[in-house]
């Protein structure tokens, strides 16, 4: 039955204590994997989420385990690190997963899923992406802003049994009451995230500024637009299904629409001194456009600035 499906989630950060806590409300089978005194503090008192979207809860998983190979055998594990822990979980995970598990990664980026695919060749990966608000308070708990928390994921060109993989998926969430979407084109929505990405995430960070102040100054609310476009152009180059109208409703959006108060992952890591996902957001994109001979000059600019912040 569907309740009794066993279900792990990796990483109880921001997106992984969210989808945990919402998951055990519901289901009683689930396993989390949280280091230290993370992990200390869910045996010990249970997870909190503190949740705008959905409310307050504290609820227990069935186990909290150290590390990702101590997760035993599971129907779905859902894979919420940071993009430098990623192929260390994949290697974890070899021993654990057969053909019939199912991986969705809820991270940053736009190759989560291909390198656990290369990680992990037997199993399931559905690619996905999430937009929320959300962070681990320092007493480990988890909140979660906004009225919003939505996943979308799919696999691209999925055969009949992988998209019932998917449907299971979505079913799980149902019952959790994880507000989501299914795609059939989910590489074009991740990239439609990351473009958005590839200005919120990097200028914040580069200028330790909201969105609000960062389009508030004319000089850097040009730079949003240089970024977004330059990261529309490599996805165009990639065959990536985007078009024109999507890069204007990213600009639009990010100058006009986003709560002007809103701060990102990768610049609270950055100014807090911890490791950061500067490769995710700035390398990434400059690496391909190089490979595919496309002048990304602000990318460039604000990645080498990324790299010496992070020094």
């Amino acid at each position: 039955m569907l309740k009794d499906k066993k279900i792990a989630v990796i990483g109880i950060g921001g997106v992984g204590g969210y989808i945990a806590g919402m998951l055990t409300r519901t289901f009683s089978n689930v396993t989390l994997c949280a280091r230290g005194k993370r992990g200390e503090s869910i045996r010990e008192n249970g997870l909190i989420l503190h949740s705008e979207f959905n409310g307050e809860s504290v609820t227990k998983p069935v186990r909290v385990v150290e590390s990702a190979d101590q997760i035993g055998p599971q129907d779905m594990i859902f894979v919420c690190v940071k993009n430098y822990s990623l192929e260390e979980v994949g290697k974890l995970l070899s021993g654990v997963v057969t053909k019939d598990t199912i991986i969705v990664p809820i991270m940053n980026g736009v190759d989560p899923g291909d390198t656990l695919r290369k990680c992990l060749p037997g199993a399931t990966v559905i690619d996905s992406l999430i937009y929320i608000v959300a962070y681990a308070k320092g007493d480990y708990s988890v909140v979660q802003e906004g009225n919003f928390a939505d996943v979308k994921f799919g696999i691209n060109h999925a055969t009949e049994e992988e998209w019932a993989k998917v449907e299971e998926v979505s079913k799980v969430f149902t019952a959790a009451g994880i507000s989501h979407e299914t795609s059939r084109d989910v590489e074009a929505e991740i990239w439609k995230k990351y473009i958005l990405n590839c200005a919120y995430n990097v200028l914040t960070a580069v200028y330790n500024n909201t969105i609000g102040e960062l389009r508030d100054d004319p000089i850097k609310a040009g730079e949003i637009v240089s970024l977004i476009n330059e990261a529309y152009e490599v996805a165009v180059a990639k065959g990536v299904h985007v078009d024109r109208g999507h890069a204007d409703a990213i600009i639009h959006r990010l100058l006009h629409v986003l709560d002007g108060s809103g701060t990102s992952s990768l610049q609270r890591d950055i100014w807090a001194g911890k490791t950061a996902e500067i490769d995710t957001f700035g390398g990434y994109l400059v690496h391909e456009a190089e490979k595919l001979g496309i002048n990304v000059p602000v990318s460039k600019r604000m990645y080498q600035r990324l790299l010496e912040l992070s020094n």
